[in-house]
């Protein structure tokens, strides 16, 4: 199986690319392959509860009713443990489906050979 690796650094800030973020994620997992979507920096409130409600960018679906879709067809949101600490956030702070990573987890992803892109 294939690995995609989406790495998203925004949040409401820019929805265009928190959306895109994950629906080049929700392409792969709904191809059967092993999708992830990264967030780091500000994109890790993405992964908090109630955060994404509202984010909706002209000419695409609804953030929330993306990131529900990808994580019903396999994909996996990580959210960066260094970028999280500072932000004050915690698992207990999480979308189901999230998880917080560390670096090690990231940079242990990305030896196995998988692809990986960026917004």
């Amino acid at each position: 199986m294939n690995q995609l690796t989406v790495n998203c650094t925004h949040g409401r800030g820019d929805p265009e690319r928190a959306t895109l973020a994950f629906v080049v994620g929700n392409v792969a997992a709904s191809a059967d392959q092993d999708a992830v979507v990264l967030l780091t920096i500000d994109g890790v409130w993405l992964a908090t509860r109630g955060y994404v409600d509202g984010i909706h960018k002209e000419g695409f679906q609804p953030l929330k009713d993306v990131i529900a879709s990808f994580l019903a067809n396999g994909g996996q949101i990580w959210a960066c443990g260094s970028c999280t600490k500072p932000r004050g956030i915690s698992e207990g702070d999480l979308i189901e489906g999230a998880r917080v990573v560390t670096a090690a987890n990231v940079v242990e992803r990305l030896a196995s050979g998988g692809a990986s892109l960026s917004f």
